[in-house]
């Protein structure tokens, strides 16, 4: 009696032994499944209880992460491309094309537009009215051909300057493009630091430099 009692006990022991171990892959099936859900929905991160302030890593609000050279490897992607630059032919705008700076009557129409450091993006009103009013002065004359030319300071690395500029140029070019200007009587190019209206060290020098500037040809 004695052995038949303790053949059941081991039965049941041994049932409960692989009833655990079927419980315990349940809840590891479980995790992985949740895990899988989290990483789709972007929380694929570990967690940790964080004891003090000094645990806590990350990014300061006031940290400046300037861009670097290596940007410039996938230089013609950075650009804003949403509206290609055509190439222009004879018929439509002549080889010899002298664009000039417009004149004091148009001073205030094609004024000087300038931008902060390692920026390309146009944010101010004035600037914005600046925009504005030569879309209606090219909408105004549709025989009137517009260059952009972007400018950077002279700090970092001409090729860098290079694209910085190509991408204030043709950020000013697609502003213009969204109100209702034909994209082909606009042509963008980059001066990058090759033409400085400051060569001081200030930087009120280097903001005078970083600027995008207009010139206009009409047939």
């Amino acid at each position: 009696m004695k052995g038949l009692i303790a053949i059941v006990i081991c039965l049941l022991f041994s049932g409960c032994q692989r009833n655990t171990a079927q419980w315990e892959n349940v809840k590891t099936a479980g995790r992985y499944v949740q895990k899988g859900i989290n990483s789709i929905c972007g929380k694929n991160t570990d967690s940790y209880l964080l004891t003090s302030d000094d645990d806590f890593v990350g990014p300061e609000q006031d940290e400046y992460i300037p861009l670097q050279d290596s940007d410039l490897k996938t230089q013609a992607a950075s650009i804003d491309t949403a509206i290609p630059q055509q190439k222009l032919t004879p018929a439509v705008i002549p080889r010899k094309a002298n664009f000039m700076k417009p004149g004091s009557k148009l001073a205030d129409t094609f004024r000087t537009i300038h931008f902060d450091t390692d920026n390309h993006v146009v944010t101010e009103r004035y600037d914005l009215i600046t925009v504005a009013r030569v879309a209606n002065y090219l909408k105004k004359n549709p025989k009137a051909f517009l260059l952009i030319e972007g400018h950077c300071d002279q700090r970092a690395s001409a090729d860098y300057n290079m694209a910085l500029g190509a991408r204030r140029a043709n950020h000013i070019r697609v502003l213009l493009v969204k109100q209702k200007v034909d994209p082909s009587r606009v042509i963008t190019v980059s001066c990058g630091k090759e033409k400085l209206l400051s060569f001081g060290s200030k930087p009120q020098d280097w903001s005078m430099n970083r600027r995008a500037e207009f010139k206009i040809f009409e047939k």
